[in-house]
């Protein structure tokens, strides 16, 4: 059963994405990573949260350019966490997709994380955090990794 379901707009962000499914096998959280369009394939799109909603799912991650109404979309069917990665790739330089994915409608709310790979990145940090409330090995996880994350500094401040 997944706990964390990865939308992405095209599949031709899935290099931008990529790091999300990537950083949550990591962490051991099961997942889908899938492809569904707010504009192409809006009734997928609500099929399929309604469908990973009733298997379990817990958070919804969502990753759209341009326009970037997919969070939006699922937000709207949906009580659980979405958070949106808007992607970069207009010649708005991702501007247009972090307006649309940030200025919800009250009672619709979409955690937005930054562009890209770094927006990747976090939105599973942010869905393994999420799902760590209810998880102490989950939470060791996290820290184990923060540690790490100190561990690099400290090692790169020694090497100059």
């Amino acid at each position: 059963m997944p706990k964390v379901v990865i939308f992405m707009g095209s599949i031709s962000d899935e290099d931008k994405m990529r790091p999300c499914s990537d950083l949550l096998k990591e962490l051991g959280i099961d997942h889908v990573f899938t492809v569904s369009s707010a504009h192409r394939t809006p009734e997928r799109t609500a099929r399929l949260v309604e469908e990973f909603e009733a298997d379990g799912a817990q958070v919804f991650i969502c990753a759209a350019g341009l326009a970037a109404h997919l969070a939006g979309a699922v937000a709207a069917k949906t009580t659980k966490p979405v958070l949106g990665v808007p992607l970069a790739g207009s010649p708005f330089g991702g501007m247009d997709a972090m307006l649309a994915t940030v200025q919800m409608p009250p009672g619709f709310p979409v955690g937005t994380l930054a562009l890209d790979k770094v927006g990747a990145k976090n939105a599973a940090w942010l869905a393994a955090q999420i799902l760590a409330l209810h998880d102490d090995g989950l939470t060791q996880k996290i820290l184990d990794a923060r540690e790490g994350f100190k561990e690099s500094v400290e090692r790169a401040a020694e090497s100059l």
